[in-house]
Formats: structure tokens, sequence, C-alpha cells
């Protein structure tokens, strides 16, 4: 037993604090707050929420989205209120239709999901000016200050936002407001904007604010946020992979980090803050994707992803906050982040798509597998992960570039808990790592997992049961990640035996300490039921290369159901779920606890989707750049403006076939610098290219097989500079190789029609 594998979980003395925030103040019957973590109905409750601005995505896609978001193990929506985009000049703002903020609380609260408004007045979101409108940002005043003179404008702004929600925002119906962002010197200004929201009407059980960067927060006023990105569009585009992004693929007790926003702050970070002695390890901006910018154009894999907020979840996190969880594009041209208007960087003008679990166009991406079986976790056994400390091993890994040591951790109480793995990270891949038992001792009990040493393979990350108790059997330990448990169900031999649903670790062996014996497990769609002194239970083992085709129905709808499906689940507040599929049928199965056996939904029309190539036609050729680019600002470059692409792209007109139906999204296979999607002349997308497709709904941009759409790319110089995922980096390697001296292509295009339905019987025969 290596001396680095080893955990000693000692006591938790430190004493729980009971704030006045949320308890005696801004109080909600049955919410409590804590220093260890929230209470709901006196359970404790772990979080878990996901970024959707509802300024980005159609109004008639918000319930759509919500639901995406939820099938995702997502329970709380956070949205910015984007001064920007309601009020461009000056005015009465503009509240209606896709900006219309009430009716969006009014949706997610109608989908049973809590809510966290970011009111500013100042956001960043890659948003021009951070949000403020031209004419804010022009003012003679002291911007972000409690210079008169800037707090009369706010005043008026949170004013006009408190009449449009209209009493919706008070502790009865929003969980939380954040004031600021990014506010790192101002903690009396923080206070003063919390007076000035609550004059407009505006409160809630929580009210937060962003910690990072070693913010002065105003203790006890605001719960302070963390947040932790494993790769970011804000270096410069020759900098290798920062240490700021390495450290969050480690367990830590470190929630400060110095590297978000740092491109925009006056001075470095001298000192990691710490965690408040008030609330409980919260996060807002643990990375869901990755926003591009013109110079530097990252694409986090669905693993790093997963890899980060594991790390966060293990190292003790009390609240789950993914940034951004549903991407979108910016409703008008020109309020996108921009070096002409100061910042370091250019953003493309419309899409935020961020290689957020959703994309701008409404489709899935791998990453929501990764999180969704995450976040079944948390909604299964967040009750104990909530307040449970972390205990980090006695042999830690020895900083950031530590290639050898396990890294691992452990939450418990002292008589059971959760063991987290993570081996995984990007740039520079870690190898297998042999020999390895984890030893946790308690006052309690010593747990040994496996009972001989194993390898753990490059890409796991494990949450493995200790201690876990259900139906009267006790799992001591698994090396096989939990999923979910399903309810008992009456059986005539045994009485309400539940199921323990795990997941197969790829690369390591299922064995399992069950009521004092181990046990091989084999992973199989079949459950294993085990029979102890005290009761029985089931185990069903999923195997690997199944795990991200399940979906877990949430609790809160009456009743926790499994479903192992490659098209997307969606289910309302009831529970009775709905199927999307772009192929000719649905391929979903739903597991029958009380059966012990999968099933086939019926659905309530036969539902089928279908696929067509798009016939391109070339109109011009591309134009290759002048060398030297559009120009820097501090090393970073610049993206050239409308009329460069006007005269340089390439330019295809798509013709659709006539057979597209409704909802039916446009998958581009491209390469080249800058796209742009224009329809009847009208720029209504556009991308960075960084090796993925674009994809967009036809539906959203108003697009029919009439329209005259065409597609403009601009041509990439092999020699641009710019930083590139490995795949892009390599094809345009490739194209200079080949004697070129840019790229630029357009590699095919289809489009996607397709099919949805609702389950016919919910019930089905448990």
């Amino acid at each position: 037993m290596s001396a680095a594998a080893r955990a000693r979980v000692r006591a938790d003395t430190a004493p729980v604090r009971r704030p006045a925030m949320g308890n005696d103040i801004d109080a909600r019957p049955g919410l409590e707050v804590t220093s260890a973590a929230l209470l709901r109905d006196g359970r404790p409750w772990l979080p878990v929420s996901g970024e959707l601005h509802y300024t980005r995505v159609p109004r008639a896609r918000w319930t759509e989205r919500i639901r995406l978001m939820r099938a995702g193990g997502i329970d709380v929506v956070s949205t910015y209120v984007p001064w920007i985009h309601h009020q461009p000049e000056p005015g009465p703002p503009d509240f209606r239709g896709g900006l219309d903020v009430a009716a969006f609380v009014d949706a997610v609260r109608a989908e049973g999901l809590e809510l966290v408004l970011r009111i500013g007045p100042w956001a960043h979101g890659e948003l021009r000016n951070g949000g403020y409108p031209d004419w804010v940002q022009a003012l003679p005043v002291r911007h972000r200050t409690d210079d008169p003179a800037y707090l009369a404008v706010v005043r008026d702004w949170f004013g006009a936002l408190g009449a449009a929600l209209d009493g919706r925002a008070r502790p009865e119906n929003i969980l939380g407001i954040q004031l600021e962002n990014e506010l790192y010197d101002q903690p009396d200004h923080i206070v003063t904007l919390k007076g000035l929201a609550r004059e407009a009407g505006l409160s809630a059980p929580l009210w937060t604010a962003t910690a990072w960067g070693s913010a002065q927060l105003p203790e006890g006023e605001v719960v302070p946020l963390w947040g932790g990105y494993g790769d970011g569009f804000w270096v410069d585009p020759d900098q290798p992979w920062d240490d700021t992004f390495r450290a969050h693929f480690f367990f830590s007790d470190r929630w400060d980090d110095p590297g978000i926003g740092a491109d925009l702050r006056a001075t470095e970070v001298a000192a990691a803050a710490a965690a408040s002695e008030l609330f409980p390890r919260a996060t807002c901006e643990v990375g869901g994707g990755m926003a591009t910018a013109y110079h530097r154009r990252p694409r986090p894999a669905a693993a790093d992803i997963a890899a980060v907020a594991h790390a966060k979840l293990g190292s003790g996190s009390a609240w789950q906050g993914l940034y951004m969880y549903a991407g979108g594009a910016n409703p008008t041209l020109g309020t996108a982040e921009t070096q002409a208007t100061g910042y370091p960087n250019d953003l493309p003008e419309l899409s935020y798509d961020f290689h957020a679990p959703i994309g701008e166009a409404g489709r899935v991406a791998p990453s929501h597998a990764a999180l969704r079986l995450q976040h079944a976790v948390v909604e299964a056994f967040g009750s104990d992960l909530a307040t449970m400390p972390t205990t980090f091993p006695d042999v830690a890994p020895a900083g950031v570039r530590d290639r050898t040591t396990p890294r691992w951790a452990v939450r418990s109480d002292g008589t059971r808990g959760f063991l987290f793995v993570g081996w995984q990270q990007p740039y520079e891949p870690l190898d297998d790592l042999p020999g390895i038992r984890f030893r946790v001792e308690t006052d309690e009990r010593t747990w040994e997992v496996p009972d001989r040493a194993v390898t753990i393979p490059a890409g796991t990350l494990a949450c493995w049961p200790l201690g876990l108790t259900l139906g009267g059997v006790e799992v001591a330990w698994a090396t096989a990640s939990l999923v979910t448990v399903l309810d008992g169900v009456a059986d005539a031999g045994a009485g309400a035996v539940p199921t323990l649903v795990l997941r197969e670790d790829a690369g390591i062996e299922v064995r399992a300490e069950i009521d004092g014996a181990v046990r091989i497990l084999r992973p199989s769609m079949d459950p294993v039921r085990v029979t102890g002194a005290d009761g029985a239970l089931d185990l069903l083992v999923v195997p690997a290369h199944l795990a991200a085709d399940l979906w877990v129905v949430d609790a809160a709808t009456g009743r926790r159901r499994l479903f192992l499906a490659r098209d997307e689940l969606t289910w309302d507040p009831t529970g009775t779920v709905s199927v999307r599929t772009e192929a000719q049928s649905p391929d979903v199965l739903e597991y029958l606890p009380g059966a012990r056996r999968w099933r086939r939904p019926v659905w309530s029309a036969p539902v089928g989707g279908c696929t067509a190539t798009v016939v391109p036609e070339q109109i011009r050729a591309g134009m290759t750049p002048d060398a030297g680019g559009y120009g820097a600002r501090d090393s970073r470059h610049t993206a050239p403006d409308r009329s460069v692409i006007d005269a340089q792209a390439a330019v295809h007109r798509l013709h659709l076939p006539h057979s597209v139906g409704a909802d039916a999204t446009l998958r581009i296979d491209w390469a080249g610098d800058i796209a742009q999607l224009r329809a009847d002349g009208r720029v209504v997308a556009d991308r960075f290219w960084d090796g993925s497709p674009f994809v967009v709904d036809l539906d959203d941009l108003g697009i029919d097989p009439d329209t005259d759409l065409q597609l403009w790319i601009l041509p990439l110089r092999t020699d641009a500079g710019i930083h590139l995922p490995a795949d892009a980096a390599q094809r345009l390697a490739s194209a200079a190789g080949d004697g070129a001296s840019a790229l630029c292509a357009l590699d095919g295009a289809r489009v996607a029609t397709p099919g949805r339905g609702a389950e016919k019987d919910a019930a089905g025969g448990r």
C-alpha cells in the first residue's frame, strides 16, 4: 500500500454557523442557509445551476431549453440581465418579446426549477462594454463606484427592472440575486447596489457576488461564488496551457482562481482569497464549455469539462454552478465584446454557442451526457454529499504539473462516504496509473478499496460508494461509479427491493464488498440481486460504453426513472417523457425495477426524423488575405471587419431541400477563418473556425427553402498565428505543407428534420 493512497478522515469540528441572510432576512419558508450547506424542508440540498441567457435564446425556445437543462440534472437556472440588450439607447427599456424577463421567470418557475438573476449592472458575459449600453459607458461618471451620478443611472435601471418583474423577484419566487461581476475592490459599492435593488422591489433569500481574483466582498452581505475553467480564450495566442487552468484538474481546498477575468484586471492577484466561514463553498462559473475569441479558440472536450466539475464536487462543493450550460446568440449585431470598445478580445458578433452542453441551436453536446451522469449522483445522493466535508490524501500531488501522484479525495461523515478519483486532463494526456489501492481511515472504520491493486486508466472520473446501505444490504465499497438509486418495488419474495445503479469505469474490473464478502460484478443490462440477513438489493452495473446514453428522470416529478437513449429526452414537471430523434425511429429503453427488465416506451404518435444533403453552389472563390493579419491589441489578433469579409470571402449559395420540416437544423462542415450565414442578404449567424461544425436551427433564424441562403467563408492564412485546437491546427498545417497560403473549404452540409413524441403510458408496468 503506497502512502500516497491513504487518507485519514477526521471529525469535522468546525461549528456550523447560521448567517442572517436567508434565515432572518429575506427568509423563504422551508429554506435554510448554513455555513455547511443549504437546506430545503430540513434536508441538506446540493443545488446544480446552469447558465442560460434569455436574451440570447428565442422566446419560443425557453421552455424547451429549460427542459433540456432539467434533463441534464440542472435544478437552478441562472441568467444575466443584460442592460445593453434592454436599453441600447436612452429612453424606456424594452421588455417585450424575447426581452420579457418576467415571462422568462415565469417559464422557469412553471417547470419547477429555481432561478438566480445576475442583475449586474456590469455583467461581462462577453458583452460589449461588459453589458453597459454605449450611452452609459460614455457618461462622465466613475463607473462601478458609489459616484452619485453613476448611482442615479443605476437606480433608474434597477427601478425599470423591478417594475418589469412586477413582484416576481421576491424570496418566495427566486432563489438568488447576483450583484455586479468580477468587482475586486469595491465592497461598499456592492452593499450600495444591494440597497438600490431592494429599493426597486428586488429581493431573494441569497444575495451573491463573484469572489475569484481575491475579490474584497462585504462579509455577510453576499455569498461568495467561485469558478474554474480548464481552458480559456483570455490568454495570448502563443501562451501554453496556463497553470491557472491546470489547477482545476486536481482536488483542492483552494477555491480562488486568479485566472478568470485576469485580462480585465489592472493588477495581479497577490494571494488567494480564503473561503467564507459563514457560507458553504459554492460555485457559479465552473466551465460548461468555453467561448471562442478571434485570437484563441479553445474547444474543450466533454471529458475535460466533466473533469473540472468532478474535481469541484470531490473537493467539497456545496453548489455546482455551470457557465454556460445553454449557449445562444446575441439578439442583434453590435453587442458582443470587441477590441474596438477597449476590451482585449474580439468575439463573434452573434454566436455565443460556448461549446456548451446545450448548443446555440438547441442540440445537446457530448458534455451534456458527461455532466448528466454527475448530476444524477447529486440528485440521488446530494442530501448526504452536501454536508460531508472533504478529506485529501496524506500525499497530495506536488503541484499542477505532477503526472504521477494519484488525484483523489473523499467526502465522508466517518461512517459512509464517496471516494472521488480524477485522472483526466487535456493538452498533456496522463499515462495509466498502475498498482493503486486506496485506504480510507475514520474513527469508526477503515475501507481498503479495492481488495487488490488496480490500474487507473487515463480518462477515469470515478465516484465510488463507501458504506452505502440500501434495502438492508451494505455496499462497503465498489469499484464502479454511482449513478442513481431507484425506489424499492414490492416483491413477493423480498418485499420492497431498491435498485442501485452503477456504471462501469472503463478498464477497471468491477469488484465490490457487499455484506462483508467481496464479489466480482459483471457489467450487464441485467440486474444482480443480492440478498442479505436484513433485506435485498438489486445491483445494475451499466457497461461503460452505454453510460453516456443514461438519462435519469428526477424524483421531484414524483418517481425517479431510468432510461437508456441515444436520442434526446426531456420531461415536463409531471414526469411525462418526450423524445426528439433524427433517426427513422427512436432508440429508447426504460428500466422497470419491479419487473427487473427493460421495455420500449410507447409513443403517442409515430416518431421519426430524416436527413437530407444540402447542395451548395459556389458563387465566388475566396481571396487569400494579406500577410500580417488585421491588426492586434496587446499581442491579440484583431478580427477583420465586415468590409474584409465582403471583399475576400468565398461565397456559396445553399439550396435547401423542399422536404425540410419544422425544427430542422442545418449542419455545415467547413474550414477557414470566419463563416457567416446570410439570409436574403442579412447576417443571421456567424462562427470563428475551431474545427467544429457550424450548426443552426433554421426556424430560429427564419430560414426556409425559399430563402436566399448564402455561406460566406473568409480564408484563414496558414501563417495567421492564432491558437487552434490540435486537430484544426493540424489541418491548417497540412494546408501549408501542401503549398497553400490559406485554408478555405466547404466540406459538406446537411439538414436534419427531427421527429418528436411524448410517451403514451408513463406508468409502464413498474
